[in-house]
């Protein structure tokens, strides 16, 4: 039978962070203090971090914008193949 997974309510996640970060423990040691498995702590810590820094999820214009440059085709851009540097084999 498949594990269940553990919820986390958001106060407990922004908590968590906060010990991590303003104890400045090891992530390791914060999770088994809490009963938490050190990936999931990690990650949380490191979804805050980008948040703050602003490295979070792509705002929408930004996706959209990416998305409508399309596939590249091997002619729109630069190639090894057209370089001027003169390669030899031996």
């Amino acid at each position: 039978m498949p594990e269940k997974r553990k919820k986390y309510d958001p106060e407990f996640r922004e908590g968590a962070v906060r010990i991590v970060e303003e104890t400045n423990k090891p992530i390791a040691q914060v999770a088994r203090d809490l009963g938490v498995n050190e990936g999931t702590l990690g990650n949380w810590v490191n979804q805050a971090r980008a948040a703050r820094e602003g490295h979070g999820e792509l705002a929408k214009d930004d996706y959209e914008e990416l998305r409508g440059s399309g596939p590249r085709s091997p002619s729109s851009g630069w190639s090894v193949m057209s370089s001027s540097v003169p390669w030899s084999c031996g």
